[in-house]
Formats: C-alpha cells, structure tokens, sequence
C-alpha cells in the first residue's frame, strides 16, 4: 500500500511546508514564494473562498495559466472539500460554456486576459479575476498592466474577504478534482480524481525517480495545470516533498532555454514535440547540461529515433541521464509506468509503477492474453480515477471488475508485455488526436464543421508531424465550391486554437466500413 494517501492533497502539501518552511516552494517569473509563504497563501485563499460561500463538495472552475493564483486555488478548494474542475485557459467560449455547465460550477477563476470571453456568457457563476502583475517582482511590474475587467471581483478580493479559518478537510477518497479526457470513446468527459489518486501518483512519480532526497531539487513545470502530466507530476510531486516547482505560464523556446540556463532545473518533464525543439535550437549549442538529473518524456509516444537524438545530446552536453518515457493517462492522473534509470529496453515504455499493475487482455473483454501477445493495455492501481463525471455508462465501459476481483481500468490503448514486465505500447483503440500534448477529439471537431451549411459530411484524423507529433487533418464533403478559410473562421468561435484543423482535403466521397461508418483508420493511412 502506497503511504499518504489517506490524507488530502492540501494535508500532504501543508505536512511539506511544515517540515520545510524555507525552502523553494515554488517561482514564478522571477519572484520566490517559500513553502511558509505558500501555505498562508493557500489558508488566505481557503478563508476568502469559504466567505464567499464555497463549501464542501462545490465545484469552482480553474481557467489559468501555471501560475502563483492556479496553483493556490487548487490547494485552498482541497482545503475545503470543495472540488477543482481544471481547464485549459485557451479554450473555444463553446468548449468553456460546455464545461461550466458540466461541472455546474459556483465560480470560476480566469486570467484578466480572457474575462470578456467569460463574461460574454453570462455564466451562472461567480467571475474571480486574477492578473499576471500582481505575482511579479516590483521592477517588472513596470512593464505589464492589468486588463479592465469591469466591476467583477478581482482574487485578491477574495483572498481578502474572509476572516474565520475553516476547519481543514479530511476526506482523502471523494472527488477532489476535475481534469477531462477523451475517455473509451473520444468524446470529452471530465476524470474524477480523488486527493488519494494524486497522492499515490505523486509518490510513485518520486519513488520512481531514483532518489532519496529531492527536497533541495527544481522541477520545470512548462507542461499546464489542466494536463494531468502538468498538475500530478509539474507541480504536486515536488510540493509534497519539499521541491520547487518553477512555474511556467506558457511555453516560448526562447524564453524556455533561458529558464533552463538560468535556473538550472533538476528535473525536465516535456512532451515529444518540446524536446524536438530543443534539439532544433542553437541556444543550447554549449550548455553544460550536467545538473539534470531527470527528463521525462509523456503526454504521447516518444519516437525511437527522437529519443536517439536526445539521448547523444544529452551526452554531448556533459548529461549523465538519459531521456525517460512514460506512459498514463488522466485516468491515473498522469504517469503510470516509466523507463528505469539506465535500463531503457527498445521500443518499450518501461515498467508499471510499484503498486500499480498492469496487464494486456483481449480487447472487449476481461480475458488476459500470453506475453507477448497484442490487445488492450488495463491498469489497477491508487491512482486510477474515481469514474466519469455524470457518466455511469462510460465509467461502466473504463472500470471493470475482472475474474480476479480487482478493478482494473481499461485504457482503451493497444499494447503488449514481455517476459520481464515491459510494457510496449503500439497505438490508440479509441480516436483522439495528440498534437503537441494536447488532447483533440475528432468527433467534437466533427460536428463543428458539419455546422457549416456547405458541408455534407467529413471526417478528422490525426497525421504525423515532426514538430507535433500529430497535426489535425479534415477531409470534407461539400457542396458548391466554399472557401476554406470561411470554413476556419466558422470553427474559430468554436475551437481551441490547437485543435484547428492544419489542412482541409476536400473529397467526393468518405470511405465507409461494411458497417456504413465512416473508414477513418482509411483516411489515416492516406
């Protein structure tokens, strides 16, 4: 049994500060905030939520960047019992209004950058602003100003208002987080996750690493907080040991290889695509690299031949390590199996976790298969998901309970598994796009574009790119001769800018399967 998860994530959180008041808790754009520092702000925050009528089991929308106020709501809500439904701060105001709805939110924290597009739906919630020039040091402050929002209520407001410290939460095995995943199906669902599932995740994250003591470590959190790899591994893991987390509000190449000579991280999560780009820059060309001490691969498949090329970069740039691939899934927060220090095996993504088990079955059922054989990779395990938010038929499809009486997650992903416990992945059963890290589901797209009134049918799959690992591709039916760039502005309202389609391919006709369903494993071979 993995230890601390019985308690909350803010108790895990608040034990490390305890133990480590003055170290790094973590830093954003300069500024240093200590774990001391960092638990009065989480208690301020909890105070002023709970004045403003948060309560246990309330469900309050985080729409930021990584940043000081993300990371503090976070914790505060936890503090209270009350649930946090993290979401990406880019999002379409269609997908935004989705998820408030979704979630039935009693407020939402937005970066003042992205106010209107909240306030232009009139949600039935509160509007918590928070500013990027508030969590500066005072000379860059010079530089930035705060967006007008109006008369809505500002964070700082809010952290302000209360007075009465409420009693700290204890349950550690109730819904404390909403992140959203494309589930068994594709379709967007929302991952409910329980203060017991971070925990775990976190403490395997750190017992996996290889080191006994990270509490004087840095962890670059570029990956963003509504990511399962961002929050459970950027950010959780290294608060609850007494680690850094240096806050990253956005990824900028340039201004990425400068943190890193200028911080000098111990740790380098990423996705595929951000450490092709490191490669691709001459900013690196003669860094000693000799302080890292983990990269970590996730969020997609790391190429063999990329993960090659990182490796004799590391080399050459004075780095003992080599890169480590995981691979999870919101489901399980976020990493479940990693390659082990310096014994890396071709064209597999490592061994499950301790405590965590995994195994491949035929794919619709509950039967194993021998080693070595191809089907559905299945978790089991503290980290696995609580169910689907308003769900029970997709969280039925995800849970089962096998033969052996233990539940096991059904990811939905095809793989294998050798004689020694390495598990290879080999590709996706359910369809959803990864381009650059970031989640795309296709049939979501798919009924934006069937929205336009010179469309009569399409289809979106993801291609291979070697900047993004996938990019979006459409293939469309239509009538008339329509201009593409009408159709992109119609999506523009509708969907983030990531899942943009890169390329519209207009065709006569789709290919249909012998059960009158669009062929789009065709589509993907074209």
């Amino acid at each position: 049994m993995v230890t601390g998860v019985d308690k909350t994530l803010y108790q895990m959180v608040r034990d490390a500060a305890l133990r480590y008041p003055g170290h790094l808790a973590y830093s954003f754009m300069g500024k240093n905030t200590s774990y001391q520092q960092m638990l009065r702000r989480i208690d301020a925050a909890a105070v002023g939520m709970a004045a403003q009528g948060i309560r246990k089991g309330d469900r309050v929308t985080i729409c930021m960047p990584n940043s000081p106020q993300a990371v503090d709501c976070f914790y505060a809500l936890n503090r209270l019992g009350a649930v946090a439904n993290v979401i990406h701060p880019l999002c379409a105001p269609a997908e935004l209004e989705f998820y408030l709805k979704l979630s039935e939110s009693k407020a939402i924290l937005v970066l003042d950058q992205f106010y209107e597009k909240v306030a232009a739906l009139q949600p039935n919630c509160a509007i918590w602003v928070a500013g990027i020039r508030e969590e500066l040091p005072c000379l860059k402050r010079l530089f930035y100003k705060n967006t007008p929002t109006g008369d809505c209520r500002r964070w700082e407001q809010v952290c302000r208002s209360g007075k009465e410290l409420p009693p700290v939460d204890t349950d550690a095995q109730s819904c404390a987080c909403i992140l959203y995943s494309g589930g068994t199906t594709g379709t967007p669902k929302g991952v409910c996750l329980s203060s017991a599932n971070f925990n775990a995740a976190a403490l395997q994250t750190l017992d996996a690493c290889g080191f006994q003591d990270v509490s004087s470590m840095k962890m670059l959190a570029v990956l963003p907080i509504f990511h399962g790899f961002g929050l459970g591994v950027g950010i959780h893991t290294p608060l609850i040991a007494g680690a850094a987390s240096i806050l990253v509000p956005r990824f900028q190449l340039k201004n990425y290889i400068r943190l890193i000579r200028k911080v000098r991280p111990d740790f380098l999560p990423g996705v595929p695509a951000l450490f092709d780009a490191l490669l691709q820059s001459p900013k690196l060309k003669h860094t000693n690299l000799g302080f890292l001490k983990g990269i970590f691969c996730g969020g997609d498949s790391l190429p063999a031949e990329l993960k090659g090329r990182v490796d004799a970069f590391l080399q050459a740039h004075g780095c003992k390590e080599q890169i480590r691939e995981g691979y999870g899934m919101t489901e399980c927060v976020s990493v479940t199996c990693l390659t082990p220090r310096f014994a890396a095996k071709y064209d597999t993504i490592g061994l499950p976790f301790a405590h965590t088990s995994f195994k491949i079955v035929s794919p619709g059922t509950t039967q194993e298969v021998p080693l070595g054989t191809e089907g559905e990779i299945c978790i089991s395990g503290p980290s696995v998901m609580l169910g689907y938010l308003d769900n029970q038929e997709e969280t039925r499809l995800a849970l089962q309970t096998h033969p052996d009486g233990k539940l096991w997650l059904h990811t939905g992903d095809l793989g294998s598994m050798d004689h020694d416990g390495y598990v290879r992945f080999i590709q996706r059963l359910k369809r959803m796009i990864i381009t650059n890290g970031y989640n795309v589901y296709p049939t979501q797209l798919e009924a934006v574009l069937m929205a336009h009134p010179q469309v009569e049918a399409c289809c979106v799959v993801g291609v291979a790119d070697p900047q993004r690992g996938q990019k979006v591709k459409a293939f469309l039916v239509v009538k008339g001769q329509p201009d593409p760039q009408d159709i992109l502005a119609h999506c523009q309202h509708q969907v983030a800018k990531y899942a943009m389609p890169k390329e519209l391919v207009f065709v006569d006709s789709l290919p249909m399967t012998h059960l009158n369903k669009v062929d789009y494993r065709k589509l993907e071979e074209l």
